[in-house]
């Protein structure tokens, strides 16, 4: 189920992260493991995650997904060999909220960019997914709450 997308201003956020470019068929394989490293320098630091984790998709191809797993932090953290500071830049963004299971993302996607088509919009080539329950929250998929976001051109 996805929620009626809305337009919003989504403000500036300081990031850790970490930078991957995998097949499509090898994102669950690094997600997991990925995540649980990015955690683990950002509490080493003792750095506060401000917010749900979320994934930012630079580049999106049939065959493969380039991508950063990402915390919001109150500071930036300390560069490792595979973890970085960044930012979020802020952006005009269509945003809408998906429940239900992972499976079910792409599906909800093309429905909110049938949404922006209809509407006449303008995106950029990267969006990002902010993970607002999930598996850690609940063992019931249908559960699953996920903030899809796509910055607007302008």
């Amino acid at each position: 189920m996805l929620d009626t997308p809305t337009l919003v201003k989504s403000p500036e956020q300081v990031i850790a992260c970490m930078h991957f470019e995998v097949p499509r068929s090898e994102i669950q394989i690094v997600m997991g493991p990925g995540l649980d490293e990015l955690k683990r320098i950002v509490a080493a630091q003792e750095i506060a995650v401000v917010g749900p984790w979320f994934t930012r998709h630079l580049r999106m191809s049939p065959d493969f997904f380039d991508f950063q797993i990402c915390l919001p932090v109150a500071r930036a953290v300390e560069p490792t060999k595979r973890v970085r500071a960044g930012r979020l830049a802020e952006a005009n963004v269509v945003r809408s909220v998906y429940q239900g299971p992972y499976e079910g993302l792409g599906a909800a996607w093309g429905e909110l960019m049938s949404w922006i088509a209809a509407n006449g919009l303008e995106t950029r080539e990267d969006l990002w997914e902010r993970y607002l329950s999930g598996p850690d929250d609940n063992s019931d998929p249908s559960t699953f709450r996920t903030e899809l976001n796509r910055p607007l051109a302008y």
